[in-house]
């Protein structure tokens, strides 16, 4: 097939975006596919516009690629593209409205506060739990924005911090655990779980560092977790998958609490990063899929939607 890739873009993940690309073109042209790189930039519509592919492989992250947007413009389009449609985009992408999602789910989340910057008044904060706690921008990806604050006045750092990024910013309860995430992916109806990939970074927290600097992390596949709290991670996985009305493949993050209690959900990526030190390859190969492999079955799956 002819075959677009779109990476890069302009939010705060262009980077890892880049890498994506690469890596997904390379894979694309290793299965004999005909391959279209295209740098992507929203006031550069026309090469999108004029495009004359079978499918397109969208490789970007955040605003611009993960949100929807882009999704909404193919579909007008009428071309077909690997992965979630517009509404499971805009609400992945969107943590705090996704949070209500997961919990009618049955699926435990962090307790919270949202502060919307027109609105926010730093004299009228009330946060009804303690420290530490997390601060983070509401649309971001990557820990991009994010501020682990130990005190109030880290706390107000961070907000403002955070409100460089985003309109909306989410201050979230801080739980000590497990690293997790699973990966989904699969037919509607037929989705299936991966291995459960524990991630043990070499900084303090999964920083951006850690993230995609090589050697950043260990990843450990699977996990090293009890088969019981296993398969309830992949159970939820799937759930939140479902209950966002995702498609084709994601993949979800956890925090499994030091104190044995249930795991706690932090977001679904609906475009989950395929950079050589991405999870969703590492979880792949550990069921015998090959990176071109897995490339190939997600562009198989998305064309049967």
């Amino acid at each position: 097939m002819k075959i677009a890739v779109l990476y890069g873009g302009i939010s705060a993940e262009r980077e890892v975006s880049i890498s994506s690309g690469k890596q997904i073109i390379n894979a694309l042209e290793s299965k004999g596919h005909e391959v279209v790189g295209v740098d992507f930039h929203p006031d550069r519509l026309n090469d999108i516009i004029h495009l004359d592919v079978d499918a397109v492989f969208i490789g970007l992250h955040g605003r611009y690629g993960e949100d929807g947007r882009l999704q909404s413009l193919l579909d007008m389009l009428k071309i077909p593209y690997v992965g979630s449609g517009v509404l499971a985009s805009a609400l992945a992408m969107d943590k705090a409205r996704s949070k209500q999602f997961f919990k009618n789910a049955g699926i435990r989340i962090a307790r919270e506060v949202v502060l919307e910057k027109k609105l926010y008044k730093e004299d009228q904060l009330n946060v009804p739990f303690g420290f530490p706690l997390v601060v983070k921008p509401n649309h971001e990806g990557s820990t991009i924005g994010l501020t682990i604050a130990k005190d109030e006045d880290e706390m107000l750092k961070g907000i403002s911090t955070a409100m460089l990024h985003d309109q909306t910013v989410l201050i979230e309860e801080f739980i000590s655990g497990k690293e997790v995430t699973v990966a989904v992916m699969g037919d509607k109806g037929d989705v299936k779980a991966l291995p459960v990939v524990e991630i043990v970074p070499k900084n303090e927290y999964y920083d951006y560092e850690s993230k995609y600097a090589a050697g950043g992390s260990v990843h450990y596949v699977p996990a090293r977790l009890d088969e019981e709290t296993t398969a309830l991670l992949q159970k939820q996985a799937v759930d939140a998958h479902e209950a966002l009305g995702c498609e084709v493949y994601s993949r979800v993050d956890f925090i499994v609490p030091e104190d044995g209690t249930n795991p706690v959900i932090l977001e679904v990526n609906t475009l989950p990063g395929m950079t050589p030190t991405s999870l969703f390859p590492d979880a792949a190969k550990e069921v015998g899929l090959s990176y071109p492999e897995m490339i190939e079955q997600l562009v198989e799956l998305s064309l049967k939607k």
